[in-house]
């Protein structure tokens, strides 16, 4: 089973964001192979947050839009136990996200999408580090968020 916990730290996400969320990383995961049993957790939060959580974890003292901690990079692979693959956290903020979108003159639910996939790839080892890199991973993003429909307005 693919799991998607979600958490609310705003408290003003609405349930249909959950659902769209849930349904395009669904969508994703098949695009991108991941086996049945992942899991992976999305946090809402606001600005304060997320430029708390910049500075403890990337010692960046700044608002941004989202951040991914994958849980692979460095952990030993268990065997003799069926356990999920644990993907990793994505953390967006809502307020960031809301402002995107209207600078960029797209819906809100098209940002939310775009952030949750764009920290989808990082989990799974996309990065944009680089030119190359970054071409890469944007040119996979636009594909699966075009194959699932979800375009700018």
């Amino acid at each position: 089973m693919f799991t998607i916990d979600f958490s609310d730290h705003t408290n003003l996400v609405k349930e249909d964001w959950f659902t769209q969320i849930d349904k395009l990383l669904t969508f994703a995961k098949e695009q991108e192979n991941i086996e049945e049993e992942a899991e992976l957790s999305v946090t809402f939060v606001d600005k304060d947050e997320i430029q708390e959580i910049n500075k403890m974890y990337r010692d960046k003292d700044k608002v941004t839009d989202v951040i991914s901690f994958a849980l692979e990079e460095d952990e030993p692979e268990i065997t003799g136990i069926e356990m999920p693959r644990v993907l990793g956290d994505i953390i967006i903020c809502t307020d960031v996200a809301q402002e995107q979108a209207d600078s960029y003159g797209h819906s809100f639910e098209r940002e939310l999408g775009f952030l949750a996939l764009h920290g989808f790839l990082h989990l799974l080892g996309y990065d944009h580090m680089n030119e190359q890199d970054e071409k890469q991973m944007f040119g996979r993003q636009d594909q699966i968020l075009n194959a699932y429909g979800l375009t700018r307005d």
